[in-house]
């Protein structure tokens, strides 16, 4: 039986991508990273800033709330309708026009005065925040075959990193100087980025852009997951796996605040701190593709998320098991991701914005249903229920992970089936 590296290899051995790759250096590496982490830290600044945001603005609880979910419906919405955008112009002015509208929707939320204003601003920065994505695909399409898993792990710890950090920094700044500052010093750095990736961005993209009008583009977006058996099986480990993930992130803070610990916010957001290393996972998954390691990077990854919410149970009597729990967590989770996108890219180069972003349509169902299922499950049979709830979608994931080992027919030409699980 072929494993997913195999399968990937033939369908990326001999093919050239362009002259743009043999250019792609460490330095642009390391800026897509930063862009990246930067451009979706703005989905999660304002978690820490509800309560502030709700007295400025007068607002009820209830409107605060929509804050984060208006955030994440923009966000959804920008990923099938803005990022399959990257296979049809070219990927550098999309990256900068998005940079530059992100700008306008972060000023907006920064100086608003009341809350409808507010909440169309962060429904706004949600959209274009999905600039990620295609930062991800462009990052992909430069890398030569024989490097892209690094590549894209690499790029792939700067959007772990801005994630697990954003509500720290966000809570950090808005105690020293208020939380519409959050959004100013993030409109700043955003117009930079726009400014240097302009200059530094490759004109061309290593793929050449399809023909298709946005209708047919979007249609085909579906298409290609009828088609394609491994994109499937991959964005179902995705939904899984940030299922996973958000059940913990979503209600950690619950405990935490309550006995024997009663921990402040700012301790509570610290604990990015300790997930960052999954920056450390995407790299080595990245590696581990690479080297044709795909599946088994898979399964001992999602055996590590499965046995990662054993310590967690224990957080209560233990905040070493949270440490330890959340380690494993987020190590497990990110080689996962980053050994499903680079797979998925593989299938079609020319179809990448489309493939990753759809892919990531998954990921925003799990991490939505971790959420609002962790949070309602604590509030009905607590923490240990939280737990089994975060097992069991880690188990399905194995089980899954398991299975299509068992049912794979064997070896399959990359033209034929794009690859294999």
């Amino acid at each position: 039986m072929a494993t997913d590296g195999d399968a990937v290899t033939q369908g990326t051995e001999g093919r050239s991508e362009g002259g743009a790759a043999d250019a792609f250096s460490p330095g642009l590496v390391i800026l897509f990273a930063v862009a990246c982490g930067a451009a979706v830290a703005n989905v999660y600044f304002s978690q820490p800033l509800l309560v502030t945001m709700g007295h400025d603005l007068a607002m009820s609880p209830a409107l605060v709330g929509s804050v984060v979910t208006l955030t994440h419906v923009g966000y959804g919405l920008g990923l099938f309708f803005l990022v399959p955008l990257g296979d049809v112009t070219d990927r550098r002015r999309l990256i900068v026009a998005q940079l530059l509208l992100l700008v306008v929707a972060l000023a907006a939320v920064a100086a608003a005065p009341t809350a409808a204003v507010l909440l169309a601003g962060m429904a706004a920065t949600g959209l274009l925040a999905v600039v990620t994505q295609t930062l991800v695909a462009f990052a992909a399409s430069l890398a030569p075959p024989a490097r892209r898993g690094r590549v894209v792990g690499l790029v792939t710890s700067g959007v772990v990193i801005g994630i697990l950090l954003a509500r720290t920094a966000s809570g950090l700044m808005a105690d020293l100087a208020g939380w519409r500052s959050v959004y100013v010093a993030s409109a700043s750095l955003t117009a930079l980025l726009a400014l240097v990736l302009y200059r530094v961005l490759p004109r061309h993209s290593g793929t050449p852009p399809t023909t298709l009008r946005y209708g047919q583009l979007l249609r085909s977006t579906i298409t290609l997951f009828a088609r394609e058996r491994l994109l499937r099986l991959r964005a179902l480990f995705g939904l899984l796996i940030f299922a996973s993930f958000s059940t913990l992130w979503s209600s950690v803070a619950l405990p935490l605040s309550e006995a024997p610990y009663f921990l402040s916010h700012s301790a509570i957001g610290a604990l990015g701190l300790i997930g960052v290393a999954g920056a450390v996972a995407a790299t080595v998954a990245g590696r581990l593709n690479d080297r044709g390691l795909s599946r088994w990077t898979t399964g001992i990854a999602l055996a590590l998320l499965a046995g990662s919410w054993l310590p967690l149970a224990f957080m209560r009597s233990s905040l070493w098991a949270l440490v330890v729990g959340v380690i494993l967590l987020d190590l497990a989770v990110q080689a996962v991701h980053v050994t499903n996108q680079t797979l998925i890219y593989a299938l079609r180069p020319e179809a990448g914005s489309r493939l990753i972003g759809g892919y990531m349509v998954f990921y925003s169902i799990g991490s939505a249903t971790g959420a609002i299922a962790a949070t309602s499950l604590y509030t009905v049979a607590g923490w240990g229920a939280v737990c089994a709830l975060g097992a069991a979608f880690s188990c399905l994931g194995l089980l899954l992970w398991a299975c299509a080992a068992h049912i794979t027919p064997g070896p399959v030409a990359y033209v034929a089936s794009g690859g294999e699980d």
